[in-house]
């Protein structure tokens, strides 16, 4: 049977318990559905240098609910698109749809004309037309393609890319499996936006409540009159939560449980891609290590870790060798913990493992604000007040939220390790730990201009941080108290030499700026749509960018046509990659060399976050045009 075409509720019928009905067998959670409920539906895959996408509506089927979409070649994700380094591809993309499409090769260094951002060197793909891409496929790894027109990505437009590299693998495997996260909802896109404009917290279900002051599991009295007086919501994790969405794994929602095979003793390599438009995970497989091998397509040194979390964009690919004849279970636990994607690596279709519990959903602290006022940490355990999202009902009763793992790193952060070189001037002994502890809110200002001179003063700059940190040696948020190892930026190291070791010979600040409270959000205080002036770039210059969040959620920044390395005290092994998350009230700092002419497409890849204007271009310029 083709389980890439066979309608899913369909098969959920099929399923039902014996003596019992097809519509019992799908309301039950998932770990109490049968055994043989498991889901094997290989990705559908397209190679060759010659290769045909069609752009259609169609409908889809998650967790037995029917849903429109657009897909390509009537899938979502669309298909996996296999590539070898150094063939030059010929992608034909037809649009059937009845407005104007696009594809963007996530991450691939193509020609501007190439890239697929309309407006940006690119006039877009017109109804009923179609638009040869052809490039030369230069580097190896695992990207993603998606739509940049409208909210198209959020209705399914997205797929995964891998590239086979020309020489040996470094990365030894047995086995391999594509994992897409993303998220979906029944609402149309354009109701989610509209919805978030009248009301930014629209869909936030887990705000503080009086019980939650009573029993201890909310901030304390005094910081939430605190927070109060500055009409700040510490539970503003995310956007778009798990009330609208229904988090997927290729395509499946969580009572779907997608499967994927194994042999005990194999080494199997997952390929993990975020492709969603608002979701930021946290992914982990209970009981088993995750051996982080490549990020954002480039190969790192190995680092052993629990848990990692993955940005809107980002990609990375891990090793995990599995050695038991029994199922794990894969959680994409959504950042605010408001659901999760699931799947199963199990070595035989039908078997399930245990779901853990979503955990307690994490508060902003004076460190997501700028100013690191040495505050207790969030309490940790399984939240009562999560929201309805399905699933929550998936948990296993008697799992715990948290499994610790035999052998784990409990040790400190090596703070010492840090590279302080992209802060100059800034003192970071005095931003840490304790030092800032009993400082009062108000005498420190929430809107001080004087800390970004170039950020533009109006209604869509709510707050500039008065004394953002470097963060990457930090956990995400709500990550740093789990009880086991989870990766931070300054585990990565590159695996091979950075191809460009010079120096940077000029520094640049860009603010990402927001105001919270209204749904805006732009770059050092403009949204696109007022800016008519690129980010100018001199071919082959090094340049050194700080991106300083004064917002208090994270953002997913990415860079069209280029890779830059991050200053996490590496030297010349630092890692590439060509997209960061910069945490709230944090600095991020990369150096990168401006070697592709032309214009490109910089922005928060948070869909919704880019709509309202939170995006640039950078236009490199070529040698000679200097002057």
């Amino acid at each position: 049977m083709d389980f890439s075409t066979v309608d899913r509720r369909a098969l959920l019928r099929g399923l039902g318990l014996a003596g019992g009905t097809a519509a019992l067998a799908a309301w039950m959670p998932a770990w109490a559905q049968p055994v043989s409920q498991g889901l094997i539906a290989p990705l559908p895959t397209v190679s060759g240098d010659d290769i045909t996408l069609r752009i259609a509506r169609q409908m889809m089927t998650i967790d037995g609910h029917r849903s429109p979409a657009i897909g390509i070649n009537g899938t979502v994700p669309a298909p996996l698109i296999r590539l070898r380094e150094g063939q030059k591809i010929r992608l034909n993309v037809i649009n059937d749809l009845d407005e104007d499409s696009s594809v963007h090769w996530h991450g691939l260094l193509v020609p501007p004309e190439h890239d697929g951002v309309p407006g940006i060197s690119f006039p877009g793909i017109k109804p009923r037309s179609s638009y040869l891409y052809e490039f030369p496929v230069r580097q190896s790894g695992t990207y993603w393609y998606h739509s940049h027109s409208g909210f198209q990505e959020q209705l399914g437009l997205y797929g995964p890319i891998v590239i086979d590299p020309a020489s040996t693998d470094p990365v030894q495997f047995d086995r391999e499996h594509v994992i897409v996260l993303s998220d979906h909802s029944q609402l149309s896109p354009e109701a989610i936006f509209r919805r978030m404009k009248v009301n930014p917290g629209h869909f936030n279900f887990q705000r503080q409540t009086l019980s939650g002051l009573l029993s201890g599991r909310d901030q304390k009295l005094k910081d939430r009159i605190d927070w109060g007086k500055m009409r700040m919501d510490p539970a503003d994790i995310s956007d778009v939560t798990g009330a609208a969405y229904t988090y997927l794994v290729n395509g499946h929602g969580p009572a779907d449980n997608w499967t994927a095979l194994f042999t005990p003793g194999e080494r199997v390599r997952l390929r993990v891609i975020n492709a969603s438009s608002m979701t930021t995970f946290n992914v982990r497989i209970p009981g088993l290590k995750l051996m982080i091998v490549q990020a954002d397509g480039q190969n790192v040194m190995p680092v052993a870790v629990d848990e990692f979390q993955i940005g809107v964009a980002e990609t990375y690919d891990l090793i995990v060798t599995p050695t038991e004849d029994k199922a794990f279970t894969l959680v994409g636990e959504a950042v605010d913990r408001s659901g999760m994607a699931r799947a199963t690596l199990a070595p035989r279709a039908g078997m399930i493992a245990p779901v853990p519990p979503l955990r307690q959903r994490p508060l902003a602290t004076m460190k997501d604000m700028g100013m690191d006022m040495g505050g207790d940490m969030p309490p940790r355990g399984v939240d009562p007040s999560a929201e309805q999202n399905v699933s929550r009902t998936l948990a296993t009763p008697g799992t715990p939220a948290v499994v610790p793992m035999a052998g784990m790193d409990h040790g400190p952060m090596n703070h010492g390790a840090m590279d302080h070189s992209a802060m100059p001037g800034m003192d970071h002994g005095e931003m840490s730990g304790g030092a800032m502890a009993g400082h009062d809110m108000g005498s420190m200002s929430m809107r001080d201009f004087g800390n970004a001179p170039q950020v533009k003063r109006g209604p869509g700059v709510q707050t500039i941080s008065p004394m953002p940190v470097d963060r990457t040696g930090e956990p995400g948020q709500g990550l740093a108290d789990v009880g086991h190892k989870v990766l931070v930026y300054r585990d990565l190291m590159a695996l091979t030499r950075n191809p460009d070791v010079r120096a940077p010979s000029r520094s640049i600040d860009i603010h990402l700026t927001g105001n919270m409270e209204r749904f805006m959000w732009s770059l050092d205080g403009e949204k696109m749509s007022d800016v008519h002036e690129p980010i100018p770039f001199i071919e082959g210059e090094r340049v050194r960018v700080n991106l300083i969040n004064d917002s208090m959620m994270a953002h997913p920044i990415h860079i069209h046509g280029h890779f830059f390395e991050l200053v996490t005290g590496h030297g010349d092994h630092r890692p590439r990659k060509h997209t960061v998350i910069v945490q709230p009230g944090g600095i991020v700092t990369w150096d990168f060399t401006a070697d592709a002419v032309g214009d490109w497409a910089f922005h928060c890849h948070l869909l919704y976050h880019m709509a309202a204007g939170m995006m640039r271009v950078v236009s490199v310029r070529p040698k000679g045009d200097a002057a």
